[in-house]
Formats: structure tokens, C-alpha cells, sequence
């Protein structure tokens, strides 16, 4: 239960914004509309498709779930916020979107390590690849990363909850864990080393297969031929460009919220820290849907039923590739 001292938090980062707030909730409403439409869109594809009923798109579509649970974090709060004058949001509302936005956070991660590793087994181990990574397989991981990161943040929450707080001004544009963690009076010391356990589980543990995986694919590439070396780098620069991103959107923020950064204009900072839970969400359905061939005809399939019966069926050659 919420500390019963505490009943709101002030966020201090809003910009004064005059009548160009309005444009504001616009451009927020429409940056929303654009990432419901592209994550949904794909998930119905995956779903209806079955050329893509394979491992790799039920990761990409946990990916798109988890772009549409942390925007849904996000979004619709800015567009309540922004038109205001006095930015106050309750604190349970304010834990609540804490728990959604870093799990959002630690579950985009590690689903990006374990593509990481379904690619490893397609290029490195293809004649291994098709019993290592099944349906049934990658559907019991995807399942129990979503349980494991929500149970394991839940223990984080408790303990943000059982503080005691001295403040309630956040200088954020939304409630962010360690900023409300440092207005406590005492005793968070439990808080910080729960902290640093999390961030090792989270980041650095996923971290270790995403750096063996990339590091043999592009041993692989350069010692191959020219044909399969631009085969596997085109099949694994979305995930390396949506793993770069969010790990530059994240970096900054946690750098901001533990140091001073009051040099960089106030404008910037607060759109860098919303880098991450804005660009993602846009990012990874525009580049895996434009950079993916199977995901684009299965697309043409499902708008235009006409050109149903224009691929040459299941035994193409790009079908019995496993890289894509």
C-alpha cells in the first residue's frame, strides 16, 4: 500500500509551454494513432499468416506486444499531462506506470537477446536450427521472460512502496523509479542493491548472448561467401539497429537520472528521455516490416487477396532458407 503520508507527485521537467501545447497533443496523438496502427497491424499479420508461423516472428511478435504495452504506458498520460499548467499525478497511478514502463523496458531487452540467439542458430547452426528452435520452445521462453521480469519487478515495487517519502518533486516528464527512490527519507540502501542485482539480470546477463551471437554471425559473414554474407547481414541489421537504439535511449536516461546534466538545454533533455519509449515503438515495425521480405508479401497477401496465389508456393528458395 502507498505510503500514507504521500498521496501525489509533482513532475518538474515540463517546459513552460504557452499555446504550443495544443500542437503538442496533437503531434503526441498522432505519433500514438501511427505506432497502434503499425504494432497491431503486424501482430494480426503474424497471427492470420501462416508462412510465419516460424520462431522468429513469435518473437518479433512478443516485440510488438511489448512496443504496444510501453507506449500504452506512456501515451496516453502525455496527453493528459501536457495541456495542464501543474503537472501532479497520484502515487499510485505513479507506481503503477513505473511498473509498466520498466518492465516494458527489461522485456524489449531480453526478447532482443533471445532473437539474438534464434539468428545465431539460423546462420551458425542451420542443420540444428529446426530442433533447437521450435513453435512450442519459443513460446515457453517468450512466456516465462513476461512472467519472470513482471514477478521480478514486483519485488523492486514492494520495496519503493514500503519507503518513506521526504518529497515529491520528480524532475521527469513521468514517474521514474529511481528518482522517486531518492526522495525517500532513509533506508533505501535495500532499494540500491536490489537495483544493481536487477540492472545484472536484466542487462548484463542477455548481454552475454547477444555479444556471442553477433560476434560469431559476423565471424561467419566475413569467412563465408559474398552471397551469404549479404544474406545473414541483411537479416540481422534490424535487430542490431533496434538493439543499438534501445540501448542508446536507455543509456541516456539512466545517465540523466543519476548525474547532472543541467548543461544540456531543458528541451533536450526531456526528449531524450523520451528517446526510448518513443522511437522504439516507431522504429521496429516500420524497419522489420520494410526489411523483411516474408513479412512484405505476407502483407500484400492480407491487403490484397489477389496476389494470394502470385508466390510460387512452399518450396521457393527463400522458404527453405532459414536466415529469413
Amino acid at each position: 500500500m502507498v505510503n500514507s503520508t504521500l498521496s501525489y507527485f509533482v513532475l518538474s521537467a515540463y517546459l513552460p509551454l504557452g499555446s504550443v501545447r495544443f500542437v503538442l497533443v496533437l503531434c503526441v496523438a498522432l505519433i500514438y494513432t501511427l505506432i497502434l496502427v503499425l504494432n497491431c497491424f503486424l501482430v494480426v499479420l503474424i497471427l492470420v499468416s501462416r508462412s510465419l508461423h516460424e520462431p522468429m516472428y513469435l518473437l518479433l511478435c512478443s516485440l510488438f506486444v511489448n512496443e504496444l504495452y510501453g507506449s500504452g504506458g506512456l501515451f496516453p498520460f502525455l496527453l493528459v499531462q501536457v495541456p495542464l499548467d501543474i503537472h501532479v499525478v497520484s502515487a499510485p497511478f505513479c507506481f503503477l506506470q513505473i511498473f509498466c514502463l520498466y518492465t516494458y523496458a527489461q522485456v524489449e531487452f531480453c526478447t532482443l537477446a533471445l532473437m539474438a540467439y534464434d539468428r545465431y542458430l539460423a546462420i551458425c547452426c542451420p542443420l540444428q536450427y529446426h530442433t533447437r528452435m521450435t513453435l512450442r520452445r519459443v513460446g515457453l521462453l517468450v512466456l516465462l521472460v513476461w512472467i519472470f521480469l513482471f514477478l521480478k519487478f514486483l519485488v523492486t515495487l514492494s520495496l519503493s512502496l514500503r519507503l518513506t517519502y521526504c518529497g515529491n518533486s520528480i524532475s521527469s516528464v513521468y514517474c521514474h523509479n529511481y528518482l522517486v527512490a531518492k526522495l525517500a527519507c532513509s533506508g533505501n540502501s535495500v532499494n540500491n542493491f536490489y537495483g544493481l542485482f536487477g540492472v545484472v539480470l536484466t542487462v548484463l546477463v542477455p548481454l552475454v548472448p547477444i555479444v556471442f551471437s553477433y560476434a560469431r554471425i559476423l565471424s561467419i559473414c566475413y569467412a563465408g561467401s559474398g552471397h551469404a554474407r549479404q544474406k545473414a547481414l541483411s537479416t540481422c541489421t534490424p535487430q542490431i539497429v533496434s538493439l543499438l537504439n534501445f540501448s542508446f535511449g536507455c543509456s541516456f536516461e539512466i545517465l540523466q537520472s543519476r548525474f547532472d546534466l543541467s548543461a544540456f538545454p531543458g528541451l533536450v533533455r526531456v526528449l531524450l528521455s523520451l528517446y526510448f519509449l518513443v522511437m522504439q515503438p516507431l522504429l521496429n515495425p516500420l524497419m522489420y516490416g520494410l526489411q523483411m521480405s516474408r513479412i512484405r508479401k505476407a502483407a500484400r497477401r492480407l491487403l490484397c487477396p489477389a496476389h494470394k496465389h502470385s508466390s510460387h508456393g512452399p518450396g521457393t528458395k527463400e522458404q527453405a532458407l532459414t536466415v529469413e
